[in-house]
């Protein structure tokens, strides 16, 4: 039988199911309740954008989109939001989705931490980084009713979610600074890792290799 949560029904397909078990069994209770609220806040978001995301496509690029923070997903040498996406992209190929399908979330997550540009593009791009922004930043909180958000955070609470979400963040990329270079996620290692300071993108510029 199909959950519907905050009237928005969960994926019921064996790729919803499999993805469901794997980042479950794979990530943390941390990860997983985030990535089901996104889900969720993406598409309660959707309907006030008037957008309509494909929900199998936005309910893997919800799940995916933080394994880049954790083992074994999370890489030393690129971005999280890639590591993610990268994951996500293979998953869906595996289950005989398009290139097209796959390059479209492979997208949304790797975009998800863009400000703007994602509402540009594809409705399941959109829709994620809508969800990731109502969940973490408290962003258009004002597009749902008071009912719709008790329910989803009824059933995936969020205790101690802010001082808990930005440990994951600072423990998912501590280890490869270079890769925060113009991201939000240079915040976070500026506040929770002492000594750090982001690259400042004016320095690169004037202290280049170009003479002029």
């Amino acid at each position: 039988m199909t959950d519907t949560i905050a009237d928005i029904a969960i994926p019921d397909s064996t790729l919803a199911r499999d993805a469901t078990g794997l980042i479950r069994e794979t990530t943390t209770p941390l990860i997983f309740n985030h990535s089901r609220r996104v889900f969720l806040f993406g598409s309660l978001q959707a309907r006030a954008l008037g957008i309509s995301p494909d929900p199998e496509l936005l309910y893997v690029a919800a799940l995916f989109h933080d394994t880049g923070l954790v083992p074994p997903y999370r890489s030393d040498d690129q971005r999280f939001e890639l590591d993610g996406a990268d994951q996500a992209r293979a998953f869906l190929l595996t289950h005989g989705f398009s290139e097209a399908d796959a390059a479209t979330v492979w997208t949304a997550i790797a975009l998800h931490t863009t400000p703007e540009v994602p509402y540009k593009m594809a409705p399941e791009i959109a829709a994620t980084t809508a969800g990731v922004e109502t969940d973490v930043l408290g962003m258009r909180l004002g597009n749902l009713t008071e009912a719709e958000i008790a329910a989803v955070t009824a059933a995936h609470p969020r205790p101690d979610f802010k001082r808990q979400i930005l440990q994951a963040f600072t423990d998912g990329f501590k280890h490869r600074p270079d890769t925060t270079f113009g991201t939000v996620n240079a915040d976070v290692l500026e506040h929770f890792v002492p000594g750090f300071r982001h690259t400042d993108f004016v320095d690169v510029i004037q202290n280049s290799a170009w003479p002029e």
